[in-house]
């Protein structure tokens, strides 16, 4: 895809996001099916980490256990973990073997690949770069941080008692 078509794409998604009078557009949850935004999960008082991966990604399947233990550490408490695959849906299959086989018990979203792209770039204002990438954001819904390539949970942990402290 050109240059000219990326901008493009991406002007007509965000000029769709905006009228949908939603930041984040609709992703398809890989358990139950229903269409979500990551809008659901943000803002009541709990940090919302996003994990964004493909089940091709060699660091993906390396910390994907990692992130499955933060979930369950602070599911109940402070933060959740929501997940969003870029494989979109001629790769469903292969997302849903990702997370059988990581045991991943939080909550994936899947959405074509050009839609998770762009997303990132309008909430971040940063060019995609690759999986994983994570979107940090606050109690009150506000993105925080984000972070292309591996990251270790301990510094996302690290993150959220520092910021929590000045809140």
């Amino acid at each position: 895809m050109t240059r000219v078509k990326r901008v493009l794409a991406l002007a007509f998604l965000l000029a769709l996001f905006s009228n949908a009078g939603s930041a984040s557009p609709s992703f398809d949850n890989l358990d139950t099916g229903a269409f979500e935004t990551l809008e659901e999960y943000q803002g009541d008082g709990k940090w919302l980490v996003v994990m964004i991966w493909a089940s091709d990604c060699e660091i993906c399947k390396r910390e994907a256990g990692s992130y499955q233990q933060f979930h369950e550490r602070h599911k109940a408490n402070d933060a959740r973990i929501v997940g969003i695959t870029l494989d979109g849906s001629t790769r469903r299959d292969e997302a849903r073997a990702f997370v059988a086989q990581h045991g991943l018990g939080f909550a994936n979203l899947i959405g074509e690949p050009e839609v998770v792209m762009a997303y990132y770039q309008i909430v971040t204002g940063s060019p995609w770069i690759g999986t994983p990438s994570f979107l940090v954001f606050g109690p009150g819904g506000e993105l925080m941080a984000k972070q292309e390539g591996a990251v270790p949970v301990g510094l996302i942990e690290d993150f959220i008692a520092a910021n929590t402290q000045i809140q």
